[in-house]
């Protein structure tokens, strides 16, 4: 095996920055392999962090960017001590506002990409290795106007659980990163004229360091901060109907 590396999606902005950043102050690889789609970005990424970032540009909604990931450990064969799944799509809107390609796109990305990347970096991974795939406490229940994106956030949250409870035993642990409202340039900020209120927002760069915490505990879940802890307990005992219903009516301050 080569070196030690971390591999970080979406890593040129918001939480994957944040995972990147924290990854290089512990000393804990050699490398950080920073994937996202645009070189000029990754570029000015290993500028700003120092040359043990590599640059890896790639589309991973596409079937060649995935085989692009899959062909660099391949000819490196590094040790990947950390993958964190981190690219996504997310967007808020009604049923009938996405495009076919759209749905395809954010299925590809959030799910299918998570699930290859999984696949591709774990025969190079062993004993201490995580897997860290980024999903939401949107996960926990349905969500309408956010539908698409916290579907595949279930998907990623059950993929976790479930991938990780094959790994037992092996020394490869996972844990799925469930975060509440994060403060990145994805949030809408305003509606209608109107600030957006995010309850439980929290800045990328602690949600990254407690997760990387709750991972080397061998956590499965990291449920943070408070709120989204909240809001974990109360999907399990409150009936979704009427979870649903409180999101409306919070829309509805906003004219929706």
């Amino acid at each position: 095996m080569g070196a030690r590396i971390a591999l970080v999606t979406g890593a040129t902005g918001g939480i994957g920055r944040a995972f990147a950043e924290q990854l290089l102050r512990d000393g804990d690889v050699d490398e950080l392999w920073a994937v996202a789609r645009t070189h000029e970005k990754l570029e000015r990424l290993r500028d700003e962090l120092g040359c043990r970032t590599v640059p890896l540009a790639a589309d991973l909604a596409t079937a060649e960017g995935l085989r692009a990931v899959e062909r660099a450990l391949e000819e490196a064969r590094p040790t990947v001590a950390y993958l964190v799944n981190n690219a996504g799509a997310a967007r808020m809107g009604a049923w009938d506002g996405f495009s076919v390609g759209e749905i395809e796109r954010t299925v590809a990305l959030n799910c299918t990409a998570v699930a290859a990347l999984c696949r591709v970096c774990l025969p190079f991974m062993g004993r201490g290795s995580r897997i860290l795939n980024v999903s939401s406490a949107s996960a926990f229940q349905p969500t309408p106007y956010l539908a698409l994106y916290a579907a595949t956030k279930a998907f990623e949250l059950s993929y976790s659980r479930a991938l990780g409870a094959e790994l037992a035993g092996s020394g490869a642990t996972v844990c799925a990163v469930c975060p509440s409202w994060v403060d990145t340039d994805l949030l809408l900020r305003e509606v209608n004229g109107r600030r957006v209120s995010f309850p439980g927002l929290v800045p990328p760069g602690k949600v990254a360091a407690r997760a990387l915490r709750d991972a080397r505990r061998g956590r499965a879940l990291s449920v943070f901060p408070l709120y989204a802890k909240y809001l974990h307990v109360a999907a399990k005992v409150v009936p979704q109907r009427l979870v649903m219903a409180t999101w409306l009516r919070m829309l509805k301050r906003y004219g929706g």
